[in-house]
């Protein structure tokens, strides 16, 4: 199946105002699949929105190629902008216009063919359709922000660029356009999400790049833990005694035991496979288990560890 979005040693360099040469996006090499939420994640000036900016066609790569669902940019960049919905973390709107004039201006720039249609659909599933008719400029910033989806998606593109859709939004706001995305995602539609929210992020996406100018990692969330962190069972005991420490350590599959109160952390890889093993040793050494859980690294915890020690990423 052909990527919807594919980048081969994407370049973008600029010229500052004192001459120098800043390399914004550095030979990136990436392809995201039809229907996938891929997470685009990295800190402030990594690049990110750069990223978008040429996926989009709004600014041109100074070396490297990148196609967008089939079409080159380049080459093809009108037929990708109308492949596209981009959501900025910071929309603009026609403050004095209402709503449905917003969405109307846009639906006509699209050649939206039933606009009335389209808008009412998306102000309904966005919870605006009471607020239509009241100036955009009067709206709370998580409204805003429900509206600049709205008209990302009026013209029903299959690809969707969102740069932060949660930054700012209250948990209420926040919750409804986690579903929206989610959703998406159900009607096959290939979503890029930008944001620092990384819990958001291991809740929505299939994939995602862990991002810094140039590109450090790449998988799945849960691979991505696995990769940098071997797991940690804790087997929690009625009463500790020294001998269980011994007798769990005598495993060659054990990397790491520690005794904490009346709990066992035990660091190792397939849990799944060598925990009966364990449970075993323990009852035969005369230990009472009261319950056996993991400790899970966050999402945080493997982001932290790719930025900083952005060689583990070989």
């Amino acid at each position: 199946m052909a990527a919807m979005i594919h980048t081969d040693h994407l370049t973008r360099r600029f010229r500052t105002k004192d001459k120098t040469e800043l390399v914004a996006v550095d030979n990136l090499t990436i392809d995201v699949q039809p229907g996938e939420i891929f997470g685009f994640l990295g800190p402030n000036g990594a690049g990110k929105t750069t990223t978008i900016r040429l996926l989009s066609c709004l600014i041109a790569p100074s070396s490297g190629t990148a196609t967008v669902n089939g079409y080159t940019v380049g080459q093809q960049n009108q037929a990708i902008r109308q492949s596209v919905g981009i959501l900025t973390e910071t929309p603009g709107m026609y403050d004095r216009l209402s709503a449905a004039t917003n969405l109307r201006i846009f639906a006509r720039l699209y050649g939206v063919a039933d606009a009335d249609a389209q808008i009412a659909r998306y102000l309904r599933l966005l919870g605006l359709w009471d607020r239509r008719d009241d100036e955009a400029g009067g709206f709370s910033k998580g409204m805003r922000q429900k509206l600049a989806l709205a008209r990302a998606l009026l013209h029903e593109p299959p690809i969707l660029f969102l740069d932060e859709p949660t930054a700012g939004l209250d948990p209420e706001a926040a919750h409804l356009v986690r579903d929206f995305i989610a959703e998406l995602r159900q009607q096959g539609r290939t979503v890029f999400l930008c944001t620092h929210n990384l819990d958001e992020a291991d809740r929505l996406c299939d994939r995602i790049a862990v991002f810094k100018t140039h590109l450090i990692a790449v998988d799945t969330p849960t691979n991505l833990r696995r990769k940098l962190f071997s797991r940690q069972v804790v087997f929690h005991l009625r009463a500790m005694a020294p001998q269980l420490v011994a007798a769990v350590k005598a495993h060659p599959f054990v990397d790491e035991v520690q005794a904490i109160d009346n709990k066992l952390v035990v660091r190792m890889h397939d849990p799944e496979l060598h925990n009966p093993t364990l449970i075993r040793t323990l009852v035969d050494a005369g230990a009472d288990i009261q319950f056996v859980g993991e400790l899970r690294y966050s999402l945080e915890d493997v982001y932290l560890q790719l930025v900083q020690t952005p060689s583990l990423s070989a």
